[in-house]
């Protein structure tokens, strides 16, 4: 099993990213993805989830409305379009193989099995 996290990078603040998160090893379908952050001196926090088989999705508040998690036509990869960025969107992005059918809070925050390496995310101006 193995994730890849992709797309980060530095940009100024209301500026926008586009993360993908690439699996492989396992069938895609019969899982969910969910995308967490660890901010420098932070714990790491869930971000959204996606779920493939009931196609279920979570977000939390701190970005409800501004991130939007999505799959190509059933492809690889899962993607965190991340618009309106803010400064306390900086953190580390990863995203994680979710062993839950739907995605909700619980879920990432008990369901996880595999994390992939993270890519960085700096909102600055």
């Amino acid at each position: 099993v193995q994730l890849q996290a992709s797309g980060g990078g530095l940009v100024q603040p209301g500026g926008s990213l586009r993360l993908s998160c690439t699996a492989s090893g396992f069938p895609l379908d019969y899982y969910s993805i969910g995308w967490f952050r660890q901010a420098p001196g932070k714990e790491r926090e869930a971000v959204s989830c996606l779920s493939m088989m009931d196609g279920s999705t979570y977000y939390t508040d701190a970005v409800k409305g501004r991130f939007t998690i999505s799959r190509d036509n059933a492809k690889n990869p899962v993607y965190l379009q991340m618009n309106s960025l803010k400064p306390e969107d900086t953190a580390v992005y990863y995203c994680a193989r979710v062993a839950r059918r739907s995605c909700s809070r619980e879920a990432l925050r008990y369901g996880v099995e595999y994390w992939g390496k993270g890519t960085q995310v700096t909102v600055s101006s």
